[in-house]
């Protein structure tokens, strides 16, 4: 919370939904885009108990909320909003059906989707990637050679330092999980200013930087 409000940006912190232990992850039930919040159908059904407070948040900073009209699944961590179009991670938490119906929904915002295959081993898309700026993408070696980011400049992050990918730009700061010097000075050597936040505990159940917060 520090580490967003420090690059400038305000923070509502959501009450504890003790029931839902995976809901510090908001990340994944909600897509903030265009001046519309859309509740998604997270990939593990224990979740969807998170879609109503998370709802009724968001409808206190937005005119419009809208769910996903599917019976698929989209988990927010598989989506990488980029300045021309939204990459779609096809995972084990994100189907056809409920890209399909997201697909339909953006069209109407007059944005494109575009969809991706995510490696087998990596949990959400975004576990692996991250928005650097409108034309650069922060990379895992293993993602960036599956040509799923054509169009796009790829800074691939260091080997053996892989959960760093999973970052966020936030204004002009970098904000980059603690404990990974190679990937700190690869971004600075190219010109971003970098803050390393604590996620060690985040970390032991798949989550980084991205899960935690819902930005627009």
């Amino acid at each position: 919370m520090d580490a967003l409000r420090g690059a400038g940006v305000n923070v509502t912190i959501m009450e504890p939904l003790e029931a839902f232990p995976d809901s510090v992850f908001i990340e994944d039930v909600a897509l903030c885009i265009a001046g519309v919040a859309i509740v998604l159908r997270p990939g593990a059904r224990s979740r969807f108990g998170e879609r109503a407070p998370a709802r009724a948040a968001l409808a206190g900073h937005f005119e419009t909320v809208v769910d996903l009209d599917s019976d698929g699944f989209v988990d927010g961590g598989d989506l990488l909003v980029t300045d021309r179009e939204v990459l779609a991670g096809l995972s084990s938490r994100t189907d056809e059906r409920g890209v399909d119906a997201l697909e339909r929904l953006l069209a109407g915002l007059g944005i494109p989707l575009r969809r991706v295959h995510t490696p087998t081993a990596v949990l959400h898309l975004k576990t692996g990637c991250a928005l650097l700026d409108a034309g650069s993408v922060f990379s895992t070696t293993a993602l960036a050679t599956t040509g799923c980011f054509a169009g796009y400049r790829i800074i691939e992050c260091p080997l053996g330092e892989e959960p760093a990918a999973n970052l966020i730009r936030v204004n002009d700061v970098v904000l980059l999980s603690e404990g990974y010097p190679l990937t700190a000075k690869r971004l600075e050597s190219e010109g971003f200013k970098v803050e390393t936040v604590p996620t060690a505990e985040a970390a032991k159940l798949d989550g980084g930087l991205s899960c935690m917060s819902l930005r627009w």
